[in-house]
Parts: structure tokens; sequence; C-alpha cells
């Protein structure tokens, strides 16, 4: 019996705490409360991006280009050989 009683009580308070933020999440003042906080923010970034500086771009010819020769002296090694030589 009080087993029963005691997961009435734990499914009563779930219920009821469910219920409560339902409640408020869905109210008109929290939504106003919410779209007025987004209203502000996009204000704010609006306000912070007009000031933002503009810098000079300085990366003009920064990248210089080197020519790759194709040294084909070059030793192919097989990863297996190199251990057998090694031995």
């Amino acid at each position: 019996m009080l087993k029963e009683l005691k997961y009435l009580i734990f499914i009563t308070v779930i219920l009821i705490f469910l219920f409560i933020t339902s409640k408020y999440y869905f109210s008109d003042t929290n939504r106003k409360n919410s779209y007025r906080s987004l209203n502000s923010i996009e204000n704010k970034l609006e306000i912070f991006v007009n000031q933002l500086p503009i810098l000079k771009n300085d990366t003009k010819d920064i990248i210089e280009y080197v020519e790759q020769t194709n040294n084909k002296k070059k030793k192919k090694y097989n990863f297996w050989k190199l251990l057998e030589k090694n031995e």
C-alpha cells in the first residue's frame, strides 16, 4: 500500500511540475519578454556592427610561388625492404 501511495505522489508531483512549466512557457508575458530580448539583442548587434573599423588589406603579393623541380633521381623505398636491410 505504501509503495503505491509513493508512486502516486511521485506521478502527481511530476505532472504538477510539467503543468506549471508549460503554463509559464506558453504564457503571453513570457512570449513578450522573449521577443523583447531578441529585439534588443538585434539592436545591440546592429550598433556594434556599425562601429567596427574596416582594416586595410595588406595581404597583396604575400604568397611567393616556388618552382618545384622534378627530381627523378630519388630512390623509391619499399618499407619492407628497408626492414630487411637493417637486420
